[in-house]
């Protein structure tokens, strides 16, 4: 299956998430792109000790775009 996540917030948790969602489909062989738009793209500062956002992202082997 092809997905498409758009991430627009800079609320680590939602960030979290998504990219815990987006691993999943990706780990059971789907292809799955993410997006970061508007403030999506300070993923790298929303995230917290709780929601470790870059854990997720350095995990993710899918299309990758800011």
């Amino acid at each position: 299956m092809k997905m498409l996540f758009i991430i627009q917030t800079d609320d680590g948790e939602t960030i979290y998430n998504a990219m815990r969602l987006a691993n999943v489909g990706v780990k059971k062989g789907d292809d799955i792109s993410v997006f970061m738009l508007g403030k999506g793209v300070l993923f790298e500062k929303a995230g917290t000790e709780q929601f470790n956002v870059m854990e997720q992202m350095n995990q993710f082997a899918g299309d990758f775009y800011v």
